[in-house]
């Protein structure tokens, strides 16, 4: 394992800091993980599914569920236009209600930064890039730093990289954490979201291995999917994540945040995973600092949700600006 560019958090406890020595600590620590019982965590994701909540906390979860949406467009069709009608979308979301949160973050390709970064000038919303040859990551590592500058060059305030899921399969974990560290030094002051693509892992293992290499090599969040396989995000692939983000913070005391993306369309889903950050990482989660939906139909779904639960009848799609 060569040394990365940037080192991983200076003040990790022992255990840690030997982890990420070498390659063969690395592996030794990510094989040492204790095994996700896959039973169990699905049972447990599909109970938390099943919770109700009440009228007022159902509206509050709305508007924290639409807080927390990263709106992305990710589209070889996209156009300037429709990077601009999207930045207009998350700075009032619903024109009828100017008090519905904006939404946490708009998320284009690299040559559609700048457009984004103009729209969104003093709002306070981020502009999140993909890079490192999204969704693939089928390049080399100093293309993947060249798209990466390129974007935070634009403006880009979040990166989402995405993990050489090849290298991982193969057990080069090293390299992937490599990678990740490199990626991290050439995001600057940008945060970074570690794309583990879930759906191409295959076991729970193997995600909660990603999850490690991503918050060792300082990922500011680890996130489920490109969007483009499947399976996206699922509920027990996501409590696998929240319980390494939480294990993350007993050891170290920092708090990291989780990304599902992709396969998120209605209010019922947000609820449940809202649900699930609540249960299994804990409330201080419940903020877009540390936990995002990746999502482009979401948010007309939240807002339809919101229009009834406070009018007391289906507003219809009619009544939300259509992505």
């Amino acid at each position: 394992m060569a040394a990365p560019t940037t080192p991983p958090p200076a003040r990790l406890p022992p255990a840690l800091a030997d982890a990420v020595r070498d390659d063969a600590s690395l592996r030794r620590f990510l094989h040492g993980l204790p095994g996700v019982d896959q039973v169990g965590v699905e049972q447990r994701a599909a109970g938390l599914g099943t919770r109700s909540i009440k009228k007022a906390s159902k509206l509050w979860a709305i508007d924290t569920a639409i807080s927390m949406v990263d709106l992305t467009t990710l589209e070889g069709a996209d156009t300037h236009g429709k990077v601009r009608s999207l930045a207009a979308k998350a700075r009032r979301p619903d024109p009828d209600n100017p008090d519905v949160p904006q939404v946490a973050a708009v998320c284009v390709y690299p040559d559609m930064v700048e457009t984004a970064v103009r729209e969104l000038r003093g709002t306070g919303i981020d502009v999140a890039s993909v890079a490192t040859a999204f969704p693939s990551g089928r390049s080399s590592l100093k293309v993947k730093l060249e798209d990466t500058a390129y974007a935070v060059d634009a403006g880009a305030t979040e990166i989402d990289m995405v993990i050489d899921r090849g290298a991982f399969l193969s057990g080069r974990y090293g390299q992937v954490f490599d990678e990740i560290a490199q990626v991290k030094h050439a995001c600057g002051d940008a945060h970074l979201k570690v794309i583990l693509e879930t759906g191409e892992l295959a076991t729970y293992d193997n995600v909660r291995r990603a999850s490690w290499i991503g918050l060792l090599a300082g990922g500011d969040f680890i996130k489920t999917s490109t969007g483009k396989v499947s399976p996206a995000a699922t509920l027990p692939v996501t409590h696998v994540m929240l319980q390494a983000v939480r294990d993350w913070h007993t050891q170290t005391g920092e708090l990291r945040g989780v990304k599902p993306a992709g396969g998120i369309r209605t209010t019922k889903d947000a609820i449940k995973y809202l649900v699930a950050v609540h249960e299994v990482a804990g409330p201080e989660w419940l903020t877009p600092t540390l936990f995002r939906f990746g999502a482009s139909t979401l948010l007309n779904d939240l807002l339809m949700q919101r229009r009834t639960q406070l009018a007391g009848h289906y507003s219809g799609p009619d009544y939300v600006t259509v992505d």
